[in-house]
């Protein structure tokens, strides 16, 4: 029987969309139903909608297309939207499906009524509520488009219940609608593996190679700031490689964005190391620049207010936009090179720092699980303990992709880890992750279980919440008795191994750099996933 719930699948699977990440309720079980009719639509399981959120976040960053997340009401799309925002910071194409109850029902305020549209706006580009099975036809096949607009974003479609369950037998079907209003395109696909080619985006039409070529001339000191995302973006190979040659015929540095969405790394690419976090380190490397090149990245903002500190850290009149999110940066980058008579790119080497096989350290941890990466992996990044050690020392691994938290909602990498697994079962995927922001989404590990995903986790358990520390000790301050309560996971120390027991996943614990390595060699010659609780 078609329903408004099998034609909105349809069309969703028509154009491209074909995982769907779920935490279903009541109010979403004629979609349930209607999954039937979807055989080749994937269903991955979330025990909690900020895990649906974050998977579909990392399965858009390495596919360039949305996987659909399916979450019941408000109070469950609110669960999701802390991922939802980091989401929407990373561009990453997602459509989120709600449902809503009966449209007849909304007027009597029942318990799980909300305002859905002003929780879903601030994380989604576009909102959609349908009237009736046939307008959420035409909503789905446009949610598609919609998701790739401004270089990737989040959009939310309102569906009620009783619009789910209506018979669509005297409408037209749902292809046939769907091409009508919007043709089939590259971008949506009408395969699965259409689908997961991801398209290239044009240049930017108003770059002047020529009138850009002249400014980097007339300029002294010039720092390239490259954004993360796709395989044409500022953190793509072709334009790292492209920035090198730059650096090397004018003199210049080049810096990755602080949280990159998505970052080529390793195999004799160029080392360039991230823009520091706090503003003293980053402002001395911006500050003493008369020129600052934005290729891809945003212009740098402090992540907090920080007294004595400009909120934005670069003034407009030293800065050069190259492109935004989204857009072909290695094309204008490339051009650049070829105007200047940049020597060609020579493939760096980069050594690893040697690490005794003593009590684990961060530059210990980082060090071992560059070495003993899989060529093409994929490393999810959360938390600064490991992240920032292993960014750096990840330049001499091998040729992989890093992911990191871009809207500092913390709770993200384990989530993202495991949407990028769906979209590239062919990749070995490591989650390097920190014991405090894991907690927040902790029930990702029974997915990894549910589904066999061989995902490698590593946990750096320092028992604290370490960023927060950092702060508060900023300009020789104390840690006070109630900061350092407010900060510490000691009492009780979680176990790690048993809670990924708890979960099905396999784990263990380590202390020194030798039991890491052994543990993830062995972690990376198993089929399913595997936690290392890393003892600092």
């Amino acid at each position: 029987m078609r329903t408004g719930a099998t034609e909105v699948l349809a069309v969703l699977q028509q154009r491209g969309v074909d995982v769907c990440f779920a935490n279903p309720g009541t109010t979403e079980l004629d979609i349930v139903r209607a999954l039937e009719a979807q055989p080749a639509m994937r269903c991955v399981l979330g025990l909690q909608e900020n895990v649906c959120t974050g998977a579909a976040d990392g399965y858009g960053r390495m596919t360039g297309t949305p996987a659909l997340t399916l979450l019941h009401l408000g109070p469950g799309f609110a669960n999701g939207i802390a991922n939802l925002h980091n989401a929407r910071r990373a561009h990453t194409p997602i459509i989120n499906l709600i449902g809503d109850h009966m449209s007849w029902h909304l007027a009597f305020d029942a318990p799980l009524t909300s305002d859905i549209e002003s929780l879903a706006r601030p994380v989604s580009g576009w909102v959609r509520r349908m009237t009736g099975a046939a307008d959420a036809v035409a909503a789905a096949a446009e949610a598609v488009d919609r998701a790739h607009d401004n270089g990737g974003q989040g959009v939310t479609l309102i569906f009620p219940a009783d619009y789910q369950a209506e018979k669509m037998d005297a409408v037209e079907t749902a292809a046939a609608k769907a091409e009508a209003a919007h043709p089939a395109s590259t971008v949506s696909g009408a395969t699965q593996t259409a689908a997961r080619t991801i398209s290239t985006p044009p240049p930017r039409a108003d770059v002047d190679v020529n009138t850009c070529a002249d400014r980097l001339r007339a300029a002294g000191k010039i720092v390239f700031l490259l954004g993360g995302g796709g395989e044409t973006s500022g953190l793509g190979e072709r334009a790292q490689r492209a920035a090198a040659r730059l650096c090397d015929a004018l003199g210049a540095t080049a810096y990755a964005e602080t949280f990159p969405a998505r970052a080529a790394r390793g195999g004799g690419l160029p080392d360039f190391d991230r823009l520091p976090y706090f503003p003293e380190p980053a402002r001395a490397v911006l500050d003493a620049a008369d020129l600052i090149v934005l290729a891809g990245a945003p212009t740098p903002i402090t992540y907090f207010g920080y007294d004595g500190h400009p909120s934005q850290l670069v003034e407009n009149d030293r800065v050069l936009v190259l492109g935004s999110a989204g857009d072909d940066i290695a094309a204008p980058l490339e051009a650049l090179a070829q105007v200047l008579d940049a020597p060609a790119y020579l493939p760096r080497s980069h050594d690893i720092p040697e690490v005794d096989d003593g009590a684990l350290s961060p530059a210990g941890i980082a060090a071992t699980v560059a070495r003993l990466l899989p060529a093409n992996a994929i490393v999810s990044v959360e938390g600064g303990t490991c992240g920032y050690p292993f960014y750096a020392a990840s330049a001499g691994a091998a040729r992989h992709t890093t992911l990191t938290n871009t809207g500092g909602a913390i709770g993200q990498g384990l989530p993202v880890a495991l949407g990028a697994a769906v979209a590239c079962p062919d990749r070995r995927v490591i989650a390097l992750l920190s014991d405090g922001s894991t907690q927040y989404t902790i029930q990702t590990l029974w997915t990894l279980a549910h589904e066999a995903l061989p995902v490698v986790v590593l946990i750096a358990a320092n028992h604290q919440y370490g960023i927060l520390r950092n702060e508060l000790k900023r300009g020789g301050q104390t840690l006070g008795e109630r900061a350092a309560g407010l900060t510490s996971l000691d009492r009780p120390r979680i176990d790690w191994v048993e809670l990924a027991h708890a979960y099905g996943v396999d784990a263990t614990s380590v202390e020194t750099t030798g039991e890491l390595a052994a543990a993830m060699t062995r972690a990376l010659d198993r089929p399913g996933p595997t936690l290392i609780a890393m003892q600092l």
